[in-house]
């Protein structure tokens, strides 16, 4: 079994070095293994840490792009592999990660993807926020297109899908959506079989910091989700009455986490 990993980086030289080691370790598995870098022409030194890498990444292209998701979709039409993932330039994959992916979609051939365990990580790498990954985790043992259509439990970095799913160009990444692109093309995964839970160990870390897109947009995202939701299950659904209450939560909770941040800044700056 063959997998392609792109990482989509512009101008995330702080943990790309971290990032890209995590994906080559997988190689000492014995996976085979194609390693795509899409890069956005990066200024900040993203493009030396890449080269000392060079020869261990098979497909780097240095281009402009309008996006992480016009990007990544760069990454997808030129993949390869039976298998597809995509890992941000600030996430990490865990050791034999892919070999357990391996391990399970060979056994359950009629899967269209399979996810794990991904805590969300800060900047020191040191696991926060145990309270909304324990929530999500929640789902796992339920997990369904119904399920999923009323709330998004799942972490990208820890999702892996077979390839033959994206044949054309309209099964690509929306690159009118902000934040939302990766929840829109999973919700399209269950139209094509099951997904499979892999127990035990994570198999990679989501990285959240202030600079960070998902730190940035949550808002943005979670009204994208919900537009999603609604195109894939119904606007009067019982799912999308569901994700409409978690979303308006969650949002409230995220919001006031934000505004503390904010505060303990103002605060911290007045002292100095």
């Amino acid at each position: 079994m063959k997998f392609s990993v792109i990482t989509a980086n512009y101008n995330g030289s702080t943990f790309l070095e971290e990032s890209i080691l995590s994906v080559l370790e997988q190689r000492e598995s014995g996976v085979q293994l194609e390693y795509i870098i899409i890069d956005g022409n990066s200024i900040d030194g993203s493009i030396d840490i890449i080269n000392q890498y060079r020869d261990h990444i098979n497909v780097l292209i240095v281009e402009d792009d309008t996006g992480p998701a016009n990007a990544l979709n760069t990454g997808l039409r030129i993949a390869s592999g039976e298998v597809i993932s995509w890992l941000n330039s600030d996430d990490i994959y865990y050791p034999k990660t892919l070999e357990r992916v391996e391990e399970c979609l060979g056994e359950n051939t009629t899967a269209s993807f399979c996810f794990g365990r991904c805590p969300i990580i800060n900047e020191q790498g040191d696991e926060i926020r145990h309270s909304i990954t324990r929530f999500t985790e929640l789902f796992f043992p339920i997990s369904s297109r119904f399920v999923y259509q009323s709330i998004n439990y799942l972490s990208q970095p820890a999702l892996f899908f077979r390839r033959d799913i994206i044949d054309n160009e309209q099964s690509l990444l929306r690159e009118d959506m902000v934040a939302a692109w990766d929840y829109e093309l999973f919700l399209r995964l269950w139209h094509y079989g099951k997904a499979v839970f892999i127990p035990g160990d994570p198999l990679a870390a989501f990285r959240w910091y202030g600079d960070s897109i998902s730190g940035q947009n949550f808002s943005i995202q979670f009204k994208e989700e919900l537009k999603a939701a609604i195109d894939d299950a119904g606007k009067w659904s019982p799912q999308v009455f569901l994700h409409r209450a978690v979303r308006w939560g969650i949002v409230g909770i995220y919001s006031a986490m934000a505004g503390l941040r904010k505060s303990d800044s103002v605060s911290t700056s007045s002292e100095d």
